[in-house]
């Protein structure tokens, strides 16, 4: 499936970040047997080092994705992670038109069962209208939205979106089917437009700011251009 290198977006002697493309699970899970392809086995053997995921990104998020490259510094990455010192920003293409700005405050559970705080910001950066109609609509709206998660629950961004009645297109099982099914009839898409733009964060040992950042994958980019977004 993932004939071609894995785009390298940042190395140093001790992290190294991808961009991940939308499919790509980050290790093996019991949730996803189907697979038997995983970032931390393609990027150790392109590299030829032991590598080490310091968070998460969903299996259909695409976006900018950081190892660690040793046990130590990978401790201290996920310390940062863990204590929200770790600035993320995503972007994501959702039904209807979002207000100009915002927080979602509200609490998720996760696969054990407990309820866990999760706070989510974000502003719209672009909305588009097309002449396409939709149900009972004559018109399909949508918005690009820049979204900075201040916790990191489980499919949070996708969740919440979900809750202000603003899904992600090509989410599934939180997103809208309808919608999904549009967009595979009429543009014959189904990736969920989910990006990690980038992370910023302190080093772990060297102690300087870093920014990494990662361009939209080819999906994302097909599908902005089909809806007269632009590509940036």
């Amino acid at each position: 499936m993932y004939a071609q290198a894995l785009e390298i977006i940042y190395k140093d002697n001790y992290l190294i970040a991808i961009n991940k493309p939308h499919g790509l699970l980050v290790h093996a899970s019991p949730i996803a047997a189907d697979a038997d392809t995983f970032a931390v086995q393609l990027l150790r053997d392109q590299i030829g080092q032991w590598v080490f995921p310091v968070h998460r990104l969903d299996r259909k998020t695409s976006g900018v994705l950081l190892f660690a490259l040793d046990g130590d510094t990978n401790s201290l990455m996920q310390k940062q992670f863990m204590e929200q010192q770790v600035k993320k920003t995503y972007h994501a293409l959702v039904r209807g038109y979002t207000p100009d700005e915002g927080s979602i405050d509200y609490p998720l559970t996760n696969d054990k069962g407990n309820t866990q705080q999760a706070i989510t910001h974000f502003k719209t950066l672009k909305r588009v209208e097309l002449p396409v109609p939709f149900g009972k609509f004559e018109t399909s709206r949508y918005s690009l939205v820049e979204i900075k998660p201040l916790t990191g629950r489980m499919h949070q961004i996708r969740k919440h979106f979900a809750h202000i009645f603003h899904p992600i297109i090509g989410d599934r099982p939180y997103g809208c089917n309808k919608q999904n099914r549009f967009f595979l009839q009429k543009w014959n898409h189904h990736e969920m437009l989910l990006h990690a733009v980038s992370l910023e964060m302190k080093h772990p040992i060297e102690g300087n700011a870093i920014f990494i950042e990662g361009g939209y994958q080819e999906p994302f980019i097909r599908i902005m251009k089909e809806l007269q977004l632009g590509t940036s």
